[in-house]
């Protein structure tokens, strides 16, 4: 099923509320446009934290992304990419986005109870699965759409790879047709649960297939990558967890998962957020940037599940 304009990002100016995606705030600063730069990465979980819109990123930017990627991914590795990405902001100080992937499961109140009471802004990757089993929790971050961005993580949490039948051990999508079923669904569910339109996307173990991005984007996303793995996949112990996060630089995009309440690794997240902001960090959602800077880079192999 072809995804309705209403998913779409391009902002509706007839709509008193812009129907495809949010309104942002009045005071959201305007970055020049980003630079783009290919720079291989560690495999997704296991690299140290050294990496070192308008309103919208206009979609020839990242179609003009999907090309230079088709000339440089190397034969290896070819259809299989892992999109980064930092913010790119002129404001001098230590900004940070927080950025959970809510995969199915439960809800993790250490992470989001700790959110709420501190005022920190974040967004939250969803997948229909997902909300399904935590109307309670997505409640709470209705509650307050001042902090939370909900965001596409896709219907099943089925990674949008073509290329190879698993990925991490999940079984990928296999198809574009399971790839837009995937994309779809999740815009769908989180339609009928809060009554917005992603404008986001970000697919199960963060990889992708190459015509699966070009997919993706097409249907008006841009994909969310990350700059820093903060707590691999809810598989570190606390302790490390919370040091990856608190080392977290001025720009980066935080990746970590809200779904796992009985992991240690929750715990770490949530002392990792109170010791950025004892440290002056300041922490904003993805559509609060006003710009963002793409990174999309050849994946490399990795044994190390993200979920």
């Amino acid at each position: 099923m072809a995804i309705p304009v209403l998913f779409r990002s391009e902002r509706d100016a007839s709509s008193p509320s812009g129907v495809a995606g949010r309104q942002r705030s009045a005071t959201t600063r305007r970055i020049d446009p980003p630079l783009l730069h290919f720079a291989p990465i560690p495999p997704y979980g296991l690299g140290p934290n050294t990496l070192d819109e308008p309103p919208v990123l206009p979609l020839i930017r990242y179609s003009a992304i999907v090309l230079v990627l088709a000339a440089c991914a190397t034969p290896a590795f070819a259809g299989d990419v892992e999109p980064s990405l930092r913010l790119d902001h002129l404001t001098g100080s230590r900004e940070i986005a927080l950025t959970f992937d809510a995969c199915s499961g439960e809800t993790d109140h250490r992470i989001l109870d700790t959110l709420v009471a501190e005022h920190i802004p974040a967004t939250v990757f969803v997948t229909g699965r997902w909300l399904k089993r935590n109307g309670p929790a997505l409640a709470v971050m209705l509650a307050h759409p001042d902090l939370f961005e909900i965001e596409n993580h896709g219907a099943e949490h089925v990674p949008a790879v073509t290329d190879k039948p698993t990925v991490f051990g999940l079984p990928s999508a296999g198809t574009l047709e399971a790839v837009r079923a995937e994309v779809d669904g999740g815009a769908l569910a989180i339609f009928a649960a809060t009554g917005t339109a992603p404008h986001w996307f970000r697919g199960a173990t963060a990889r992708y297939s190459r015509d699966a991005v070009a997919l993706v984007t097409s249907e008006g996303y841009r994909i969310a990558g990350y700059s820093l793995n903060a707590d691999v996949g809810a598989s570190l112990p606390a302790a490390a967890v919370e040091k990856r996060l608190a080392a977290a630089k001025d720009g980066d995009v935080v990746i970590a998962h809200i779904n796992q309440p009985h992991r240690p690794a929750g715990a770490g997240v949530a002392a990792g957020i109170l010791a950025l902001k004892r440290a002056g960090a300041t922490f904003v959602r993805l559509e609060d940037a006003d710009e963002a800077e793409g990174k999309v880079n050849a994946a490399k192999p990795s044994s190390h599940p993200s979920s």
